[in-house]
């Protein structure tokens, strides 16, 4: 059983361009996803920020049309990944790419592991459906998954009932069920929703580990900048279905461009602390972004964040900005970035 061919070249393992995803509704189609752009390099780590609702999970479904249709329908764009486009292929050869070459860590492993199945049988199926491993075979890569994710007594955890586990043990079971198979891209969506801080930090470790290990890219989805700050080396920051700004994870943490980033930034409580006004060691109040992010049916004119913007003016209500450069490789789309400091 081989691990999953890596891209040579220079060029992104996974290439998404001009993404468009619409949610049918009584009303009509309400775009969710507008226009969405970014890449992943092999071996790199791309994290997609944003408040709830902002349609980082949904670009995440959608990347490997996991999103039901309907409602949901892929409206516009290419998702290129080693080359081919997944939105383009039929279903079978959809199939032999998801969880093989690229895989998923859904959010909530409470409801995603079947309660009917053990683990060890819920790991072997991708096993033996995509490396043609037998019984024997494909329960030795359940156990040997076990031991890497870091469960204790993997011979004996492989026949256990997901209602057995911890959360952040069934967390781990399907960070094992994603990588049984040695993808070159994983996409882990919220990976430590409703498990505590310090399970949180041990998941978010295994999976750098793991990454390290394998040489595979991870696309993380996340409303967590911290653990942005920690992980990735690019982000994106989405809002109301789009992305306001790309940037390596440096320049966006010590120069954000648009003021949306900038307002996430200073709601951090460890970015919140420092000097302010020459006494030092004092801390701030934090601000938090006013007004509430706006109904995908009910966008405004221009701008989308405009307002809720205090950078905002007559340009931003008329004419919607586009994602374009501002400095270095960072890209925004706003008519009156935050200058840099």
């Amino acid at each position: 059983m081989t691990g999953a061919a890596r891209p040579s070249g220079d060029g992104p393992l996974l290439d998404v361009r001009g993404l468009v995803v619409e949610l049918a509704r009584d009303s009509g189609p309400v775009r969710a996803v507008d226009g969405v752009s970014f890449s992943v390099a092999p071996g790199g780590t791309l994290g997609v920020v944003g408040e709830s609702g902002c349609g980082k999970s949904l670009t995440a479904l959608s990347v490997l049309r996991l999103a039901p249709e309907p409602p949901v329908r892929v409206a516009a764009g290419q998702v290129l990944f080693q080359g081919q486009d997944l939105l383009a292929l039929p279903q079978d050869a959809l199939r032999r790419v998801r969880g093989r070459h690229a895989a998923m860590v859904f959010q909530e492993p409470m409801t995603s592991l079947n309660p009917v199945f053990t683990v060890g049988e819920q790991i072997a199926e991708g096993v033996r459906l995509h490396l043609g491993a037998s019984r024997s075979q494909a329960r030795e890569r359940a156990v040997e998954m076990l031991r890497q994710v870091g469960i204790p007594a993997p011979g004996e955890r492989v026949d256990a009932w997901p209602h057995q586990l911890s959360g952040g043990m069934r967390q781990r079971v399907m960070i094992a069920m994603a990588l049984a198979c040695d993808p070159a891209l994983l996409i882990a969506d919220e990976p430590t929703t409703a498990l505590d801080v310090t399970i949180q930090a041990q998941i978010l470790e295994l999976l750098k580990r793991l990454q390290a290990e394998r040489g595979m890219a991870v696309m993380l989805i996340t409303h967590d900048l911290g653990v942005v700050a920690e992980s990735c080396d690019t982000v994106v920051v989405m809002y109301a279905g789009r992305v306001v700004e790309h940037a390596p994870v440096r320049e966006l943490f010590a120069r954000p461009a648009h003021p949306y980033t900038a307002g996430l930034l200073r709601s951090l409580p460890a970015l919140a602390r420092g000097q302010e006004e020459g006494a030092p060691g004092a801390r701030r109040r934090l601000r938090a972004i006013p007004g509430m992010v706006p109904s995908l049916g009910r966008l405004p004119t221009g701008c989308a964040f405009r307002e809720r913007c205090d950078r905002a003016q007559e340009l931003c209500a008329r004419v919607a900005p586009v994602l374009e450069p501002k400095r270095g490789a960072q890209l925004a789309a706003c008519h009156h970035p935050v200058p840099a400091s």
